[in-house]
């Protein structure tokens, strides 16, 4: 089932960000300057066009347990990603 990420606002607290209209050289710093403005208990729901490994090794990395990481679709050319913000610690 394909996931629209051309909604801007999924559900209260959760933001859509299609990656895919994003120039590739941009694209990590876009994510990050995203998930900085997420506030805790906000979600963004991640669209690419393929599965991201590196970027969510860097993620984790960068944000620890600051952000986790749920996959909602995971399907060759369709991938769609859930980072929520969770309260510091």
């Amino acid at each position: 089932m394909a996931h629209d990420c051309s909604i801007p606002v999924i559900q209260d607290g959760t933001y859509a960000f299609d990656a895919r209209g994003i120039a590739r050289r941009f694209r990590h710093a876009a994510i990050f300057g995203a998930l900085n403005a997420l506030q805790p208990g906000e979600t963004m729901r991640f669209c690419n066009d393929h599965d991201p490994l590196p970027l969510l090794a860097q993620i984790e990395q960068f944000f620890g347990a600051r952000v986790r990481i749920e996959y909602v679709q995971r399907e060759p050319g369709e991938i769609v990603i859930d980072f929520r913000i969770m309260a510091a610690a």
